[in-house]
């Protein structure tokens, strides 16, 4: 007769089912899997943790996007103010054209002045 094999020798089954074809034809698809309604559900004090994490990540988030319009604005001011002085010059130059020199100086400080009392 035959002798049998050892057990450890033997091919093991392997444990996931075999599928047949889907009812439905469509072999391309995954299957879908039973309907789990409980499957889902968190406790709340895992719920309560993750808002916690989500409301940091976007106060950071926030506080990004400040930083990032603070820098914008400042570029923004910086450009203005060149434009001013560059103006503001171009002015003066046009006017010693036409004045003496010493006369301009004495209107600039003059402005100076009632720059300083306006603001």
């Amino acid at each position: 007769m035959s002798t049998p094999t050892p057990p450890s020798t033997q091919p093991v089954a392997s444990t996931v089912p075999q599928a047949g074809m889907r009812k439905n034809g469509k072999k391309w698809q995954t299957p879908k899997k039973a309907f789990r309604p409980t499957a889902g559900l968190t406790s709340y004090a895992k719920r309560l943790e993750a808002r916690k994490q989500l409301e940091i990540i976007k106060d950071h988030e926030r506080e990004l996007k400040e930083e990032k319009e603070a820098e914008r604005k400042a570029l923004i001011q910086k450009i203005k103010d060149r434009k001013a002085a560059k103006e503001e010059k171009e002015r003066y130059q046009k006017m010693a054209e036409k004045m003496h020199h010493k006369r301009v100086e004495r209107l600039k400080r003059k402005e100076k002045r009632n720059k300083l009392l306006n603001s």
